[in-house]
């Protein structure tokens, strides 16, 4: 079998054709960075060999983020264009540096020597194909020995990136991966805003909500060359990406639970407003009763929480309307909120009346509190599921209607 020649460093593979027809400047590498004189300027002299090697017409850009070590002269003596960001965060320099991109196409990755971009080729590929945004995968393409902590690799990425395809259906296998290409307008047009870590999280969630074409490539990770320790702080960054995926995932959020909540109280409450439920050893009375009522409440309450945040998300156009969603605010109008609910409220009314009779009919003196409780209780939660339902439906109302903005 005839041997195969190992490609060199910057050098472009065997029978590799350039793009005919690029625009002056295709591709714009971005690199984040905040005091990171040790691995700059080896990441730069990286993308710009990328650059040569696949003649690709490209800038080197360094989002400053306020160093103190030398890091801007340091990008400024390798060629790369600098960008001073005054807001701190990774989130808010990525920002600043695409802003500033003069790139059809943007590439990013960090300044710490992580990851490769001498692997970019099949990224800038997929967006030449039309791919509008491009993710790097590094379960799939290796992580060095050192390079991800255990916590990371094991729990915490798993983790968060099962979460994001599960809340927004988007087909990527790492949420948290530094090293992706996108094009710079569709990005531009999704209004990113997170000034953290969390920023990775937002640009595939938004990108998935907003229709865009996304995939996914394999990438390496090696050992970051600091001597310092990384900007990530693991609990506090993690949480951040979970926080912003729940924000973005209403159903998950409020919807789903509220529902399991409900309907597990509601059999419950069913069983218990006979009379007590023995279930082996363990009697279930009154009591279980009130808190089957309570967990009916606020099963409601989470899954109306859902429906006004699902709204509210239509009215800033985070996402469309869906056929749920289209339904229900069809459902819950002003006037049958109004309606059902004062029914629900009403029957409470009454309830309490016929508790307040059963009483007065001993003399106000003892009474059953067993059977009094099996009035109140249904009456209480009747009278509060129904002021729920009304004042809800006027709030579907408000947010349904577009959003206007004062003339100023």
């Amino acid at each position: 079998m005839q041997g195969v020649r190992k490609k060199e460093a910057g050098e472009a593979p065997v029978g590799f054709v350039p793009q005919a027809g690029a625009a002056e400047v295709e591709l714009t590498i971005v690199i984040p960075c905040l005091n990171e004189a040790e691995t700059l300027a080896q990441v730069i002299d990286r993308a710009q060999r990328f650059l040569k090697a696949y003649h690709v017409a490209g800038e080197v850009v360094v989002a400053d983020n306020g160093s103190t070590d030398g890091s801007t002269a340091i990008a400024i003596g390798a060629g790369a264009r600098v960008v001073p960001v005054s807001e701190r965060g990774y989130g808010a320099a990525l920002r600043a540096g695409i802003d500033s991109a003069r790139g059809t196409y943007v590439a990013m990755a960090d300044a710490d020597c992580s990851y490769d971009f001498m692997d970019l080729m099949p990224f800038l590929e997929r967006l030449r194909a039309g791919t509008e945004l491009v993710v790097g995968n590094r379960f799939l393409g290796g992580i060095g020995k050192g390079a991800m902590p255990p916590l990371h690799r094991y729990l915490g990425n798993p983790i968060l990136s099962l979460a994001g395809r599960m809340f927004f259906a988007a087909p990527i296998g790492d949420f948290h991966c530094g090293l992706r290409a996108f094009s710079r307008e569709a990005v531009q047009s999704l209004g990113l805003s997170s000034p953290g870590m969390e920023y990775a999280s937002e640009m595939i969630v938004k990108a998935q909500l907003a229709g865009l074409s996304m995939a996914e490539v394999p990438a390496t990770l090696s050992k970051d060359g600091r001597s310092r320790p990384p900007h990530l702080r693991s609990w506090r960054d993690g949480w951040r990406h979970l926080k912003f995926l729940l924000l973005f995932a209403p159903r998950w959020l409020y919807v789903y639970p509220g529902l399991a909540l409900f309907a597990l109280s509601f059999a419950m409450f069913l069983g218990l407003l006979p009379g007590d439920l023995n279930v082996g050893s363990v009697r279930f009375g009154v009591h279980s009763l009130l808190f089957a009522g309570a967990g009916m409440l606020i099963g409601a309450q989470l899954m109306s929480f859902g429906l006004l945040a699902g709204l509210f998300g239509v009215r800033e156009r985070y996402w469309s309307a869906g056929r749920g969603l289209e339904r229900a605010r069809a459902l819950l109008t002003i006037d049958k909120g109004c309606l059902a609910g004062g029914a629900m409220m009403a029957a409470g009314f009454g309830g309490a009346v016929v508790a307040l009779a059963s009483w007065a009919g001993g003399g106000f003196g003892n009474m059953d509190p067993d059977m009094l409780m099996r009035i109140s209780i249904p009456s209480v939660l009747s009278a509060g599921l129904g002021l729920q339902l009304m004042l809800t439906s006027f709030l579907l109302e408000l947010l349904s209607h577009p959003a206007r903005h004062p003339r100023r």
